[in-house]
């Protein structure tokens, strides 16, 4: 059998290390390793690996799995393709569980079963390799299979943006999206593609806030063989892929300025260099940008480029909030209600006249997609097939800015998080940026469940 795919093993122990090695050398076409986490993210980002086989513990003495569901959180952030395998000495179930919540792809209990170790690694590398098939295969088409269509309502405001949007669907002018988180930003982008005249070609959409500068260019704009480590192949980038279609940069506001103007370029030259040519592959795109951040803003304070913002922002639409399209309101629930009576179980599934005025009444900060939460919420924890009003319980918010009052266990629980990102999990540094014991961190770290 042909050896494939890329083993990052992290653990502090080296005789576990070695061991672990020379059992994968035999299956796996590259394995490295390494006796702490602290440089993981940076290799994720300069290399194409396929699965980090990662202990759950990095201090001495320290066995309650903290540090490894805090890498594992990191990794599936910076690099959510890559198959996470979590490794412990302690058969812990609650910990298993809790790790693969988060994201891990399976658990090995130390010391390992050889043929299980192999298979379960195996299995992961199968996993990848059809993730990574399906979203290219996704990325070819116009829609994401069983994506809800936009709901328009019979709101002025709303009727006025959709003849809007059906007018400028039609131009391949670019477009720039914006408004409050949850108002359904990329369901709109969506729209736009649907009515347009390339409504027969892909439609890719891209995280801006989820690829790392190291990766950047490689996402956007593809490399070719032998470009970096690992480039075994050339590989397309996301703006070939959209060539024909169109392409979604979500949250654009999120852009680093350096990485700015290279973005700029290829929109300005409707052309893409790949990392390591010297070849210029033109593409044919509809741009279509959004964001909640106010652009122009971020130009007054020289966070985003001037002549970046005009190159995407040839017409503008805003999506308004929930809370000035009230009429929108309770139509809403009742699609959303009908959506989770039939996931739920729940047959004639109805809301009640006091809690239809609850709903009415609030102010919805977090737009549609708060509503779509709270209603589901509210479905699973009814006892019967009526909604009411108690069964709908709200965030207490501050008025003047719509954030969430946060209670003195809240604002303690972010600060040590903080701390943690901060130092990159080193927990003796963020015992002494707290001020407190590390026994004293690990306790609050499990009361949180951080």
């Amino acid at each position: 059998m042909d050896k494939q795919g890329t083993v990052v093993i992290v653990d502090d122990n080296k005789a576990i290390l070695e061991a672990a090695q020379m059992l994968l050398n035999t299956n796996f076409s590259k394995v490295i390793t390494m006796n702490s986490p602290n440089t993981l993210l940076t290799m994720l980002g300069q290399m194409d690996v396929d699965i980090v086989l990662m202990d759950m513990n990095f201090s001495a003495g320290i066995n309650n799995g903290n540090e490894g569901l805090y890498w594992l959180k990191e990794v599936k952030k910076h690099a959510p393709t890559v198959e996470v395998i979590l490794f412990t000495a302690y058969a812990d179930i609650d910990l298993a569980v809790k790790g693969i919540k988060e994201g891990a792809t399976d658990f090995i209990v130390k010391p390992w079963n050889n043929t299980k170790l192999l298979s379960t690694l195996r299995s992961a590398y199968e996993l990848r390799k059809k993730k990574l098939c399906d979203e290219e295969t996704n990325a070819t088409k116009n829609e994401i299979p069983n994506e809800p269509s936009m709901y328009w309502g019979e709101s002025e405001i709303m009727l006025k943006l959709y003849s809007l949007v059906k007018k400028v669907s039609q131009t391949d002018a670019n477009i720039l999206i914006t408004g409050e988180n949850g108002t359904g930003k990329e369901m709109l982008a969506r729209e736009i593609h649907k009515f347009s005249n390339r409504k027969n070609e892909p439609l890719v959409c891209v995280d801006m806030g989820a690829i790392t500068e190291t990766l950047f260019e490689s996402e956007l704009f593809g490399h070719v063989k032998g470009a970096f480590t690992d480039a075994h192949a050339d590989r397309k980038g996301l703006f070939e892929i959209a060539s024909g279609g169109s392409l979604f940069l979500d949250e654009i506001g999120n852009l680093p300025y350096h990485l700015q103007a290279k973005l700029l370029t290829a929109i300005q030259r409707r052309a893409v260099l790949r990392v390591g040519s010297s070849r210029s592959v033109p593409v044919n795109i509809r741009l279509i940008c959004a964001t909640n951040k106010n652009l122009q803003k971020m130009v007054d304070r020289g966070t985003f480029r001037e002549d970046l913002l005009y190159r995407i922002n040839t017409i503008h639409i805003e999506i308004p909030p929930l809370r000035e399209r009230r009429l929108d309101i309770l139509p809403l629930a009742e699609m959303f209600i009908a959506r989770y009576a039939e996931k739920y179980n729940k047959e004639n599934c109805r809301i009640s006249p006091e809690a239809a005025g609850k709903l009415m009444a609030y102010p919805w900060y977090g737009n549609i997609r708060e509503l779509e939460h709270t209603i589901e919420k509210a479905v699973i924890i009814s006892e019967g097939n009526v909604l009411k009003a108690d069964s709908f319980t709200f965030q207490k918010k501050d008025d003047a800015t719509g954030k969430a009052i946060a209670t003195l266990e809240e604002m303690e629980k972010e600060m040590i998080r903080k701390a943690i990102d901060k130092f990159q999990g080193n927990l003796s540094s963020v015992a002494g940026e707290l001020g407190i014991s590390r026994q004293t961190l690990y306790n609050k770290m499990k009361k949180y469940e951080i």
